[in-house]
């Protein structure tokens, strides 16, 4: 049977992925070609882009690099949408965890269209957005971290938070993006803890010979993170005007225990945990008068000192401006 040269081409870039380390003599038994097409074959894929590497000598032969080439893909029209608006979709995150340049692919995968899908792809993406808020902080060793999560390897991370910088020793879990950021759950050695860490701010990692596996998945923790109870639960009961109620549903903490009465106004009623009133009552002090916080009483004197603060600082502001 005879075989194109277009499908033995892309049936080497296969075989030359899946081998890393081979001769010529190698490639022309597997394809049953001579000794010489097949170099002159591995040299078109060199110029195709495939990494591939010769070592000389008797002993020598072809090493494909770590950057690898994949195989040319068919695919749908659909499919193809569904790629190309996902690639889109992280074109609004300073960081990646890998060296992928969007732009790049999005041509690549662009310019292979027909005529008609990339005229219908330029309509979709006039009126179409995957959008997601764009942080100006990166994150620099996103790729260490899924590399250390996957081979259960200990890292030590010079981490900076409002109480300054410190030094742990973690095991990643794996990271997740939300809202913008880069998050890493990690167990904690010296806490003996799974801890939240913001990838940003990890000044300095490091990985360390040591291997640690923890007993749950990135998804497990995800989960469990979400609907876990409160250690020490306090009531939260919160009214919302109209406008109160529009805001509180963009936050994914608070949409699920929202309350609508018929004059369009609304309520939460739920439980919190004690260690969470510090951030929520500034949620709800930067919501104004949108919000009025009934329980618990602890949040509503926070948000009143906080109000007296303001009063007090625009106030003197004022006075010493009209002096």
């Amino acid at each position: 049977m005879i075989v194109s040269k277009a499908k033995l081409l892309f049936d080497l870039i296969s075989y030359v992925n899946a081998r890393r380390q081979f001769t010529a003599q190698d490639v022309a038994s597997e394809f049953h070609i001579s000794l010489r097409t097949a170099h002159r074959y591995l040299a078109e894929l060199g110029e195709m882009g495939v990494p591939l590497y010769t070592e000389p000598g008797r002993s020598g032969g072809y090493r494909v690099l770590n950057n690898r080439v994949l195989p040319p893909i068919l695919f749908s029209e659909n499919e193809a949408f569904a790629i190309f608006f996902a690639f889109q979709s992280l074109k609004y995150y300073h960081s990646l965890p890998f060296d992928v340049d969007i732009a790049s692919v999005s041509r690549k995968l662009y310019a292979n269209l027909p005529l008609d899908t990339r005229k219908k792809i330029d309509r979709l993406d006039a009126v179409l957005s995957i959008w997601n808020k764009k942080r100006s902080v990166p994150s620099h060793c996103l790729k260490e971290i899924i590399e250390a999560a996957i081979e259960r390897q200990v890292v030590q991370i010079e981490y900076m938070s409002k109480a300054g910088h410190s030094r742990r020793e973690v095991a990643p879990i794996g990271i997740y993006a939300y809202d913008g950021f880069w998050y890493m759950p990690a167990f904690d050695l010296a806490r003996e803890m799974v801890r939240l860490f913001r990838t940003d701010r990890i000044v300095k990692l490091i990985r360390l010979e040591r291997t640690y596996s923890p007993d749950l998945t990135l998804n497990d923790w995800l989960l469990s993170h979400t609907e876990q109870e409160p250690k020490a639960p306090i009531r939260l009961y919160v009214e919302l005007t109209e406008e109160g109620l529009r805001q509180c549903r963009s936050q994914p903490w608070l949409e699920p225990y929202l309350i609508t009465n018929d004059q369009g106004q609304g309520s939460i009623d739920t439980v919190i945990d004690r260690a969470e009133i510090e951030f929520v009552s500034r949620y709800f002090f930067q919501l104004g008068t949108v919000a009025r916080v009934i329980e618990p009483e602890e949040m509503v004197s926070r948000i009143r000192s906080w109000s007296q603060e303001l009063l007090q600082h625009y106030t003197v502001t004022g006075q010493t401006d009209h002096a």
